[in-house]
């Protein structure tokens, strides 16, 4: 099986990260006007739940499977990888087996207890037989990322996509007539089902492989590792107890750390909407508000994050093979290319959506009620593009538990912010927005000085200041265009237009200020030939 080189692992992520924001932004655009901003909210409750029960299961696991594989596929180990790949399964089925049965019977409790709208019980319902499935997928996109193939995970992930968007779509629209909240539970029924797609797909890429890995082997090669995969194989089961130890001590502080992150998420979806609630705002306009917060606005403003998640995952193999080899200089050319590529590639997006932020929102969602809050944030953006390969170098440096620090740290500001604003009818929903600045913004900052203290890097200062002053000349730019140069009365038409000579204005001034090279554009196929 052929790797991928460093470069090309991350432009395969990002192809397949740009076609699933595209294709996400569908779901997200019609189902606020197939089920409105209250569906939208009862799905956003639930799915923080679902985000926290995925994350104890598969949440440091897939990322230890993935480093441990690329250090066995450095030593020309396969029958190492293998090993691991069954270690890493069994032990994500065990646990996603339990939380199943765990969420099954929790249900009511969450529904009447914790969340202040009884409606999400069949949202919540219909969400836990992802668990398992997800379980399951984690560990074989955590195996293939180790081997540097990161074929299997962009095809998957977009088959999973297309899959989710049609039945998502689908039953919310069968459904509807029966209540918003069976609709709502249509909506993430949907997701259930795009989940199992995608697990088929990566499940018959691993099958299609092995067998090609095989017929490629030499035969004399082969004998090993069928004696070693045999069950009964004294030496197998004793090889397994050491695997399982580095598994479970590479993945523990990891997940530890998301599940910070993904307890926060949580508890900012409970605390908001009571927050809301003492400021006197109703159950479901508090559940409408924060319906628009999360399932409008945030991914929006998370969208040109495909290349940032993309850089992260393929930050941990390449720098845990450098790691390895205590190959400094090259951690830190790894470590530049990541935070140059995610700062330069976010900018224009977050400037496209501070300046047009009006039209923007009457586009995709039909209303400029949610502009106002992605004008705030916007700005902002630029700490949640570089806080992925930050988070990524720290743990393929073996240092999870400074990531966990730091993320708790943010997550606690944030809870504290969120009780104190959002609870005042001045704030309202404004106080839990500016608490998600604050934790973004302190969050990226602790990963950055953990990061330079730990590898000694120098961070290049005048490639933020030449971005910040591409930013500010494009947002003028894009302004102006926008409302002096009107080319037509479709809204649509001259949003377009204004947007693709902000860009065009950006990306010339990143290349006379060498943001991007003539060498940067030579990596991509297409570009190279013209080239």
């Amino acid at each position: 099986m052929r790797k991928q080189s460093f470069i090309q692992g991350t432009l395969i992520l990002l192809a397949a990260g740009i076609i699933n924001r595209m294709l996400g932004f569908i779901p997200r655009i019609a189902l606020p006007r197939i089920i409105g901003a209250e569906g939208v909210g009862l799905y956003q409750l639930v799915y923080p739940f679902f985000l926290v029960l995925v994350t104890v299961i598969t949440g440091g696991i897939p990322l230890a499977i993935a480093k441990m594989v690329a250090e066995a596929e450095g030593e020309n180990r396969p029958e190492k990888s293998r090993q691991i790949l069954r270690t890493g399964l069994t032990l994500s089925v065990g646990l996603g087996i339990f939380f199943t049965i765990v969420a099954l019977v929790s249900a009511s409790w969450v529904s009447n207890v914790l969340l202040t709208d009884r409606r999400v019980y069949y949202t919540f319902i219909a969400m836990i037989p992802m668990i398992g499935i997800v379980a399951v997928s984690a560990i074989y996109r955590g195996y293939f990322q180790g081997r540097q193939n990161m074929i299997p995970s962009a095809l998957s992930s977009v088959f999973e996509s297309i899959v989710r968007i049609f039945f998502m779509l689908w039953f919310s629209w069968l459904l509807l007539p029966k209540g918003i909240a069976l609709a709502a539970a249509g909506a993430m029924l949907g997701v259930t089902v795009g989940e199992i797609g995608g697990m088929l797909a990566i499940l018959w890429q691993y099958y299609v492989i092995t067998k090609k890995d095989k017929k490629t082997t030499p035969f004399l090669e082969q004998q090993p590792v069928e004696q070693e995969s045999i069950p009964s194989n004294p030496e197998a089961v004793k090889s397994t107890s050491p695997i399982l130890r580095r598994l479970l001590g590479v993945s523990i502080p990891v997940t530890a750390s998301r599940l910070v992150g993904s307890f926060s998420y949580l508890l900012e979806s409970i605390i908001t909407v009571r927050s809301l609630a003492l400021a006197g705002i109703a159950t479901a306009a508090a559940t409408a508000q924060y319906g628009s917060l999360q399932g409008m606005v945030i991914p929006l403003l998370l969208l040109p994050g495909a290349l940032t998640s993309s850089l992260a995952v393929s930050l941990v193999p390449s720098l845990s093979e450098a790691a390895a080899r205590k190959d400094l200089p090259t951690i830190h050319k790894r470590m530049h290319q990541a935070l140059r590529l995610a700062l330069v590639t976010g900018a224009p997006f977050a400037v496209l959506m501070y300046v047009l932020a009006v039209p923007l929102c009457n586009l995709l969602y039909g209303n400029a009620d949610t502009a106002p809050m992605l004008k705030l944030m916007a700005p902002f953006a630029l700490f949640l593009y570089v806080q992925a390969p930050l988070q990524a170098a720290l743990q393929a440096m073996d240092k999870p538990g400074r990531a966990l620090i730091n993320t708790l740290i943010g997550a606690v500001v944030k809870i504290i912010l969120i009780v104190i604003l959002a609870s005042q009818p001045d704030y309202g929903i404004y106080g839990a927005i500016i608490a998600i600045i604050v934790n973004s913004v302190l969050v990226t900052l602790l990963h950055g000085y953990s990061v330079v203290s730990l590898i000694s890097l120098s961070l290049r200062i005048t490639d933020t200041i030449k971005t910040l002053c591409a930013m500010i000349i494009m947002g003028a730019g894009v302004r102006y265009v926008y409302i002096s140069i009107p080319i037509a009365d479709a809204q649509w038409i001259q949003f377009l237009f204004a947007s693709a000579i902000g860009m065009a204005l950006y990306f010339g001034i990143s290349l006379l200020a060498g943001l991007i090279s003539l060498r940067d554009l030579d990596r991509l196929p297409f570009i190279k030939r013209w080239l």
